[in-house]
């Protein structure tokens, strides 16, 4: 099956060479120079997996991020400049799936499409088996709807936001390394550095918090990693 990659920068430049090197390797490509446009066409029709600039005229990518989030789970990657850092950490913690500095390798850019692209998918395979669900007391995971529960409200999570809940969740008590989760959440072929996982954990407890302002299963070990603490 095609998929449909959504390109959004005001770099005229960078939007021909990327779409042109995807469509080489297969993808369906949508190109927007600025965010208000393509706000506006993503919500008319829907795509894969968008990768976004952060700096654009008009809507800039946090803000598009921020209002993509209100209705979609949508796969999303930022490009970013290597003096823009705290922009990554606010992408991240905002619900972006990944981010890559400019400049680039389009090759890098390939295999980080791809790899999100393989974790929808497989989070989508229909599975009729009973643990698709995973309970924890307050907490299900649904994991055939990318579907998140607390105390019976939705918690919308991020393909990696998910995979990472997952992976702590699964062995209440058992202690993950960072490096576990980024294998959990992007693949052992994808390098993603601590940081990264991090700003995930972070959003995550924001959205659990909002909810719940005593939600502190997901402990932090500090130079060990992560654990979720089960809800007796």
């Amino acid at each position: 099956m095609r998929h449909t990659i959504a390109l959004v920068d005001d770099d005229q430049n960078i939007l021909t060479s990327i779409s042109m090197a995807l469509e080489a390797e297969g993808f369906d490509v949508k190109t927007y120079s600025d965010g208000e446009a393509a706000l506006k066409a993503l919500s008319q029709r829907p795509v894969d997996l968008a990768v976004l600039d952060i700096k654009m005229p008009r809507m800039d990518g946090m803000e598009l991020l921020q209002r993509l989030r209100k209705t979609s789970s949508l796969p999303v990657i930022f490009l970013t400049s290597k003096d823009e850092e705290i922009d990554e950490v606010l992408g991240l913690r905002m619900g972006a799936d990944d981010y890559i500095r400019k400049p680039f390798s389009q090759r890098l850019l390939i295999e980080r499409i791809r790899a999100l692209l393989r974790r929808k998918e497989a989070k989508g395979e229909k599975d009729t088996s009973q643990d698709q669900v995973l309970a924890r007391g307050p907490l299900i995971l649904d994991q055939q709807r990318h579907q998140c529960t607390w105390n019976g409200q939705p918690v919308a999570l991020t393909v990696t936001e998910f995979l990472i809940l997952k992976a702590l969740a699964v062995r209440p008590g058992h202690v993950k390394s960072r490096d576990q989760l980024m294998d959990a959440a992007y693949g052992e072929s994808v390098y993603v550095d601590d940081r990264t996982i991090d700003s995930h954990i972070k959003r995550l407890r924001k959205k659990f918090k909002a909810l719940d302002d005593d939600f502190q299963q997901v402990e932090t070990l500090y130079g060990v990693g992560y654990r979720y603490r089960d809800v007796a």
